[in-house]
């Protein structure tokens, strides 16, 4: 049985997950969202679906210390051929991933555009952008919790470019003492530069030791 949300901000155990579904419904409000992430929990669905949200019993990560550099990015990257900036176009970049697309399904629409475009106004979701001089050529984003960073999507319209982009988050992240990127559902570019998959049970875990934020009077409280 996959779970039904309603009104209430509530996930089923981990456990009931079926297909990795582990529930249906609800809404992307904030506090519905940072709930999932500090969970463990993602939303992903087609505009003609309810929200799907899911808890993989495989979870891609990148560990920090594991990033792959290849000889020919570290070319790339020795060019300076891109600027790379944070947090200075949000929303253009959630508009490049929009037109790509994960594993077939089109699932940055209108809602989760809006959805997140708050998430970053509270503090909590970041992007990192990639130029060729004042063209936007690449980037991702993702929100961020405690110590740990949840990415998102990315996304190129140059070669490499969201490449550099996520080294330069690892760069920045392993700067401020932070250990590792959430990168959800494997694939061969994030495995070309490192990720790979955990037990949900490992992942888990993690999250227990690295979200470090307060809760008061019933209120989500934040630490960014």
């Amino acid at each position: 049985m996959i779970y039904q949300l309603d009104d209430d901000i509530w996930f089923p155990p981990h456990e009931e997950a079926v297909h990795d579904i582990l529930a249906v419904g609800g809404d992307l409000s904030s506090e519905r969202l940072i709930t999932a992430y500090a969970n463990g929990i993602f939303p992903w669905y087609d505009d003609t679906d309810e929200i799907l949200w899911w808890s993989p019993k495989e979870r891609c990560v990148l560990f920090l210390n594991e990033l792959h550099i290849s000889k020919s990015m570290r070319n790339i990257l020795n060019r300076h051929s891109f600027k790379v900036t944070i947090d200075e176009a949000f929303r253009e970049v959630m508009e490049g991933c929009r037109s790509g697309d994960r594993e077939g399904k089109t699932w940055i629409h209108n809602e989760v555009v809006e959805a997140y475009v708050h998430l970053h106004e509270l503090g909590l979701a970041h992007s990192v952008e990639v130029w060729n001089e004042d063209q936007l050529v690449g980037g991702l984003y993702g929100v961020s919790l405690g110590q740990l960073f949840f990415g998102e999507s990315m996304f190129s319209r140059e070669s490499n470019a969201s490449k550099v982009a996520l080294i330069h988050l690892v760069d920045h992240l392993k700067s401020k003492g932070w250990k590792m990127i959430d990168c959800q559902i494997y694939n061969e570019h994030l495995g070309s530069l490192g990720a790979r998959n955990i037990a949900r049970e490992e992942f888990l875990e993690i999250l227990s030791v690295e979200l470090k934020y307060p809760t008061a009077g019933g209120k989500w409280k934040f630490q960014v």
